[in-house]
C-alpha cells in the first residue's frame, strides 16, 4: 500500500470527505485496513445525544462510524473518547483527554450546530483559558490518526530529539493545527514523522530495517 500525503492532504484539509477517505489510506498504509466493525454504530452515538442532551456534530458521528473502536489509530498517547464516555466541560463537548489529564480537547458548544466545527483545547487547570486548536473537526481528527500511530509500542516506532534542519529528503507537510501549536508532520514514501514542541519527534516507518536507517540518519537512538 502506498500513501501519498503531500499530494493528498491539501484536499483532505479542505474536504471532510477527503478526510475521510485519507484516513482510511493511512490505516491500510499501517497495514490494518478499516473494517465495518472499527466503527461505532448510529444506536451507540444516539445513546450519547441522549445522554448529554444535544446533537453531536456531523463530523464527529462520521468519525466515530469510522474509527470508533480503532484505539490503535486513535488512542495510544491521548485518548478519543468513545461515545459513552464523551462529557461537557467548560462550554465544550469534551471528545479528547491527554494520557495524564493534563490536556483537554474540545468543541464549543456554541459551535456544535456546524457540521465541521472548530475544535479547541485547555490544560488542567482551576480556570484555563481555552485556545484554538483546528480549524475544523474533520482536520482534528486527521491530526490524531496522523500522530497516534507514531506512539504504537508494537509497530516500528522511536522518538527522539530531532533538529528539524536535519529532515533531508522528508516533505513537510501543510499545516494542520491553529496559529500556535508548534506541531509539525514530515512524510517520506517509508515512514512518517511529527516533531513537537520545535524538536521532540516521533518517527514510524513501515518496517524495522526502515526504521534503524532513519534512526541512524537522524540520530535518534
Amino acid at each position: 500500500m502506498t500513501l501519498d500525503l503531500p499530494r493528498d492532504l491539501p484536499a483532505a484539509l479542505a474536504d471532510r470527505t477527503a478526510a475521510w477517505r485519507l484516513i482510511a489510506g493511512i490505516a491500510a498504509f499501517w497495514g490494518a485496513p478499516l473494517r465495518p466493525e472499527d466503527g461505532c454504530t448510529d444506536a451507540e452515538l444516539d445513546v450519547a445525544e441522549a445522554r448529554l442532551g444535544l446533537r453531536l456534530p456531523a463530523a464527529l458521528r462520521e468519525a466515530h462510524r469510522l474509527i470508533g473502536h480503532r484505539p490503535d489509530l486513535t488512542g495510544n498517547q491521548d485518548t478519543l473518547l468513545p461515545p459513552e464516555e464523551l462529557y461537557v466541560d467548560r462550554d465544550c463537548l469534551v471528545y479528547r483527554v491527554e494520557n495524564q489529564s493534563c490536556a483537554y480537547w474540545g468543541v464549543p458548544l456554541a459551535a456544535l450546530g456546524q457540521d465541521d466545527p472548530p475544535t479547541v483545547v485547555w490544560p488542567d487547570a482551576v480556570d484555563p483559558e481555552t485556545a484554538p486548536w483546528t480549524a475544523r473537526l474533520s482536520v482534528e481528527c486527521l491530526a490524531v490518526v496522523l500522530t497516534e500511530p507514531l506512539l504504537d509500542e508494537d509497530a516500528h516506532v522511536d522518538a527522539g530529539e530531532v533538529d528539524p534542519a536535519d529532515l533531508v529528503g522528508w516533505t513537510a507537510l501543510p499545516q494542520l493545527y491553529e496559529p500556535g501549536v508548534d506541531t509539525r508532520f514530515f512524510a517520506r514514501p517509508d515512514a512518517l514523522l511529527a516533531v513537537l514542541g520545535g524538536s521532540w519527534t516521533a518517527v514510524r516507518a513501515v518496517s524495522e530495517e526502515a526504521l534503524d536507517a532513519l534512526c541512524e540518519q537522524l540520530g535518534v537512538s
